[in-house]
């Protein structure tokens, strides 16, 4: 990405002199700017453009070319990329349009010809259709954009080239600089993950955001974004909110805007901040860069008026946030200020349309020791008798807690730019009005929730027999298949959820009503009837199911009038028998599971408020599996029902951690059973304190669906595949697996085990222990985006046939690059006995099915006996006497 982002020579092709055109434009914004680089025009037409010789072909410019920008008719850009590749080109930027985006087999037809020739010469396009990319710290303006962009730390990534222009506008209006500007077009090369990877790595950039319209590869976006977000703000507008919006959307980028909500639930999983509107987008970027992140929802209210605080509350209970409680406590100082203006003590905290600078700067310093609360709001209203100006001054004074977010709102008199430079210095964020900042705050909170979310250590999952279950639900398709059925019986989606272990109601099929009567008989009344049939998907709706049965003599009845009806309306083969179950009440809560298949995101989950009303209530949300216990906990949050479930005390500990449990059980078979390809579990109920499954549908693909060709999962599953056992030397059998999120108990009792020898052969310093088992370490270390990282864990039993942790291999892939770096260390005990050795075998195994072209390492010199595996095993090790350290590289 250097060639595109930090070209010396640029060719334009397409270059012209002519007013209105595309390749006057490149040309001027080029040579208007401070890019020291040169410029060679491209024209068939014309010798020379604006005093620069111009050449006819690439491949006449007899120096080397780091970037070409393409501005031709859409015909005739691939014949242009293969002069490109011939001439060496690397980069290119296709600012022409005419392509998929119309349409046409013929747009299509030359998109393809475009990345075959890109592909055959190893180049890198952005485009087409985009208006380029802009760097203010190189002096580039590689863009037909109307200015450039000042110097900032902000990157910013827009899917809409009108939104690029009136942003650089604003910025310039405003004096925001940015990092980066690019428009990537039509993605059909670079596309986001890769900017979102360069970006990550960028030292002028500090946060990026992106105004979004679709995605092109949800599983690279997302790997990408969850590898960034931990260190740098990644915050979206996603246009397509609205139906109407997405069908907008559509037909202007050329490709489908996906569901709304499952983007929502993409953006939670991955640590991406989306807000509403372009402002808060850059008020975000600000806040995110100066202050500290919330712990919690808390927040503090300070104001000299009423109106303004009534709107900061109202957004912010909207938005989830809370009102934090004072103590009965106050400290002397400030409870002395609020007796003396007798000011009561509440939030917000008014004091008053005369309060000065002396008064906000006690009440806010206070304020901030109240552990309480996780941040503070002041609002300022100029009043008759104040001095706005003064008491944003004496704000700047304030001692805080630095694990506090500090918001300001200073309405009507606004400071002046000096007053606001020197805000941002002290760490102070102007919000223009209340109830944005208000607003503000809930998307803080919710930001640094869902970064914690994702590294939140997990419960460990109850075990169970995959291929003992994958195998009774393989019978279970094969049976439909056999008959030629789309989707399941009840009974027989029941039996595919039993394999796994979820709990079903008390139950059994009966083929006549004298069955019926005894399994009634034997799990007592009252009952519930359901049709068994393999015609019928949705019982109720055709009369099939019959509740609340307490006799025998109500149950021949049911079962006479539910057979009558099926048999009337679709014939004697609909008619399967009936269900008999036991009826449970009473019904504390009704709710839904589910899964369908996105064309974008592959398998999607679904938790909710369930039973007959589902639509109505319309209180679900949605998940992107795998699923452990903590984001199974996440995805139920999101739910009004299970929020106040659980707030009121309806649900016990017990049915909460067992919620969880059946969550990651059924993201596992949606993982497991790619046949599948839609679930509904409505409900799985509680009752009396009990959780079970009272009714299931099953959908199947068709049976000659390629599989292979089913949108893939949006998040790599935990890889089974490298699994494995190994003897080692002293012939004790170990397990060899790749690291797992729960497995960070082990990683700190494995880190007891090390010498401090051992830590610096690894890290090159000396680490301490509780340095090296804090959470936010432990946390990054063993939950790993399997897409970007491979960490090997060796297992053995202890004497407790408890899992011991004695070694740990990792291969860590460079983000830009089609290489990573590899690392082992192995507990001081277990060292010399092959484990390392094999490890490192494992480790290249693995890099050669990921399809990494190079593995490499730095060693340290005294390091003897990793080299002496290294070059064992082929790698290239050399001295690098600058770095001192050894060099080891093994080509796969």
């Amino acid at each position: 990405m250097k060639s595109l982002f930090y070209p010396q020579n640029i060719a334009v092709i397409g270059a012209s002199e002519r007013n209105g055109s595309i390749g006057k434009r490149l040309i001027q914004n080029l040579m208007a700017h401070d890019f020291h680089g040169k410029i060679f025009p491209v024209s068939l037409r014309h010798s020379s453009i604006f005093n620069n010789k111009a050449y006819s072909s690439v491949k006449q410019i007899k120096e080397p070319i780091d970037l070409a920008l393409v501005a031709v008719p859409a015909c005739s850009v691939p014949a242009v990329i293969k002069d490109c590749g011939v001439k060496g080109i690397k980069s290119v930027i296709i600012i022409s349009a005419g392509f998929r985006e119309t349409g046409t087999m013929e747009g299509a037809e030359l998109e393809k010809k475009i990345v075959h020739y890109a592909r055959k010469y190893q180049i890198r396009i952005v485009g087409p259709n985009c208006i380029g990319v802009i760097n203010p710290y190189l002096g580039l303006n590689a863009s037909i954009a109307r200015s450039m962009a000042q110097k900032g730390k902000v990157a910013f990534v827009s899917q809409s080239g009108a939104i690029c222009d009136a942003i650089l506008d604003w910025g310039n209006q405003r004096n925001i600089g940015f990092s980066y500007f690019i428009s990537p077009g039509a993605m059909i090369d670079v596309n986001l993950a890769d900017l979102i990877l360069f970006l990550g790595d960028d030292p002028h950039t500090s946060a990026i955001l992106l105004y979004l319209e679709f995605i092109t590869d949800a599983r690279s976006f997302l790997s990408a974004c969850r590898e960034v977000s931990y260190t740098k703000p990644i915050i979206v507008i996603k246009a397509g909110k609205t139906l109407e919006a997405a069908q907008s959307a559509a037909s202007h980028t050329g490709s489908l805007t996906g569901k709304d909500a499952i983007f929502e639930a993409a953006f939670r999983r991955t640590g991406v901040l989306r807000v509403d509107r372009l402002e808060e987008l850059f008020l975000m970027a600000s806040v995110l860069h100066k202050q500290p992140t919330p712990k919690h929802n808390r927040l503090m209210i300070v104001t000299n008026a009423g109106g303004p605080a009534i709107l900061a509350t109202d957004n912010l209970l909207l938005g989830g946030g809370k009102l934090a409680e004072l103590p009965e406590q106050l400290s002397p100082k400030l409870s002395g200020q609020l007796k003396e203006k007798r000011i009561k003590p509440s939030n917000p905290l008014d004091l008053q349309n005369d309060a000065d600078q002396e008064v906000y700067h006690t009440a806010v310093e206070e304020l901030f020791k109240i552990p309480e609360n996780d941040g503070v709001l002041v609002l300022v209203t100029p009043q008759a008798v104040n001095d706005p100006e003064g008491i944003v001054k004496r704000l700047m004074e304030v001692k805080r807690q630095r694990s506090k977010p500090f918001l300001l709102t200073i309405m009507g008199a606004e400071p002046n730019r000096e007053t606001i430079g020197e805000l941002m210095k002290a760490g102070i964020s102007p919000i223009p009005y209340p109830d944005t900042a208000a607003k503000i705050f809930n998307y803080m909170w919710k930001y640094a929730y869902n970064i914690k979310g994702i590294y939140e250590t997990p419960d460990l999952h109850t075990e169970y027999d995959a291929d003992e279950a994958r195998e009774k639900v393989l019978a279970i398709i094969q049976n439909a298949r056999n008959e030629n059925r789309a989707y399941l019986t009840e009974i027989e989606s029941k039996a595919l959820l039993e394999a796994y272990d979820l709990p079903i109601v008390q139950g059994a099929l009966a083929r006549s009503v004298d069955q019926a009567a005894v399994i009634a008989e034997k799990i007592g009344y009252p009952v519930v009837l359901k049709v068994n049939s393999v015609e019928i998907a949705h019982k109720n709706q055709v009369g099939g199911i019959v509740f609340n049965l307490h006799s025998e003599a109500a149950l021949r009845d049911a079962y006479q009038r539910i057979e009558s009806r099926i048999v009337e309306r679709f014939g004697e083969r609909a008619f399967g028998g009936v269900s008999v179950q036991k009826m449970v009440t009473p019904l504390l809560l009704e709710l839904i599971i589910g899964a369908t298949i996105d064309e974008q995101f592959g398998p999607v989950l679904l938790f909710g408020n369930g039973g007959e009303n589902v639509e109505v209530y319309k209180d679900t949300a949605l998940a992107l599996p795998p699923l452990n216990t903590t984001l199974a906990k996440r995805l139920m949050e999101q739910t009004r029902i299970y929020r106040n479930a659980y707030k009121m005390h309806k649900i016990s500990e017990e049915i909460h951690e067992r919620l969880q449990q059946i969550l990651v059980r059924f993201s596992r078979i949606v993982l497991e059973n790619p046949e599948i390809s839609e679930i509904d579990i409505n409900p799985i109920a509680v009752a009396n304190n009990d959780l079970m499954v009272l009714d299931a549908f099953v959908a199947l693909h068709a049976p000659d669906t390629d599989l292979s060709k089913l949108p893939p999962l949006a998040i790599r599953p935990y890889p089974d595949e490298y699994q494995g056992t190994w003897e080692m030397s002293n012939g004790e059998e170990v397990t060899v697996r790749p690291i797992l999120p729960e497995d960070e108990n082990l990683v700190i009792a494995f880190h007891k085990t090390l010498s401090d020898e051992s830590v610096y052969m690894r890290y090159f310093y000396n680490l301490s222990y509780n340095t090296r088992i804090s959470h936010e370490r432990l946390a990054r270390i063993c939950f790993i985006d399997y897409d970007r990282e491979m960490a090997l864990v060796t297992l053995e039993k202890d004497e407790k046939g408890h899992d011991r942790l004695i070694g740990v291999g990792r291969l860590t892939k460079y983000r830009t690059e089609e290489k990573a770096e590899f690392a082992i260390i192995i507990s001081d005990y277990y060292q010399g006995k092959g484990l390392g050795a094999e490890l490192l075998k494992r480790l290249i195994e693995i890099g050669k099915k990921e399809q990494l072209k190079e593995i490499v390492a730095d060693i340290l010199p005294e390091n003897r006996g990793m080299k002496t595996v290294c070059e064992k095993l082929g790698f290239q090790v050399k001295m690098d006497l600058e770095e001192q350290v050894l060099k080891a590289k093994l080509k796969l």
